[in-house]
C-alpha cells in the first residue's frame, strides 16, 4: 500500500486529491496539510511514501517544505504540483529535492501513474513543459561534484539515453527511437544514475542540462 501525504492550502483541493487517491486499491491517504509547516511536521511523524506538494502557500511554502522533507530522513518522495505559469521557482523544488512535477491540470490517470512512479523511486517529469521549463530554469545552478568527469564514463548509448531523458521522453519512447525493448532501456537508465551517482530521472535531466550535454536547442522533438 502506497501512503500519500496531500499539501494543499485549499480544502476543496485536498478534499479532490483524497477522493481520488484513496478510491485506488493500492494507494491510501494518510494525512492532509494546508501549510509548509504541518506538512514537514506530518511527514516526519506519519512517514509517508509520497507527500503530494502544493508550491504556493501561506507561511512556509512548498519550496521550503519541500527541502525540509527531502533532508529530514523520513524517506519521503515529494511529487510537486504545479500551474507552471505561476511557479516561477517550481525548478528550485526539483533542485530541493523533489522527485518530479506535475500540472494541476493534469489528468486523474496521469496523477495516479506519477504517484506510483515516485513511490518505486523514480521521478517523473510532465512531458508537456518539459523542455519549456528547463529551459527557463536550468541555468546557473550546481551539479554534483565530478558530475562533468563521470560523463566521460558513460558508454554512448548511456549518453544517448540521457538526452532522450532529458528530453522528457518515457522509457517506451526511448525504446522505440532506439529500436531496443524497454526493459533494455530501463537498464541503461539504471547503469546511467549510478555511474552519475544520482537519484533518479528528475536529476539526471538537471545535469543533463547543467553539464551542457543537451540545450533547449538539442532536446529531442
Amino acid at each position: 500500500m502506497i501512503r500519500v501525504l496531500l499539501v494543499d492550502d485549499q480544502a476543496v483541493v485536498r478534499a479532490g486529491f483524497a477522493a481520488i487517491v484513496g478510491a485506488e486499491p493500492d494507494l491510501t491517504v494518510v494525512g492532509e496539510a494546508g501549510d509548509g509547516a504541518s506538512a514537514v511536521a506530518l511527514a516526519a511523524e506519519l512517514r509517508p511514501d509520497v507527500v503530494l506538494m502544493d508550491i504556493r502557500m501561506p507561511g512556509v511554502d512548498g519550496l521550503t517544505a519541500t527541502r525540509l522533507i527531502t533532508a529530514g530522513g523520513s524517506g519521503a518522495r515529494v511529487l510537486v504540483l504545479t500551474t507552471f505559469d505561476l511557479d516561477a521557482h517550481v525548478f528550485e523544488a526539483l533542485r530541493a529535492g523533489a522527485s518530479g512535477y506535475l500540472l494541476k491540470d493534469a489528468r486523474v490517470d496521469e496523477l495516479l501513474s506519477a504517484v506510483r512512479v515516485v513511490a518505486a523511486g523514480d521521478g517523473i517529469l510532465a512531458p508537456a513543459v518539459t523542455r519549456r521549463l528547463i529551459a527557463a530554469f536550468a541555468r546557473g545552478g550546481s551539479t554534483p561534484p565530478g558530475a562533468g568527469a563521470a560523463l566521460e564514463r558513460l558508454t554512448p548509448r548511456e549518453r544517448e539515453v540521457l538526452i532522450h531523458v532529458a528530453s522528457g521522453l518515457t522509457n517506451a519512447e526511448i525504446g522505440e527511437r532506439l529500436g531496443v525493448a524497454t526493459g533494455t532501456v530501463k537498464t541503461h537508465v539504471n547503469a546511467l544514475l549510478g555511474k552519475l551517482g544520482l537519484r533518479d530521472r528528475v536529476q539526471a535531466t538537471i545535469l543533463a542540462y547543467d553539464t551542457g550535454l543537451i540545450t533547449p536547442r538539442t532536446a529531442v522533438p
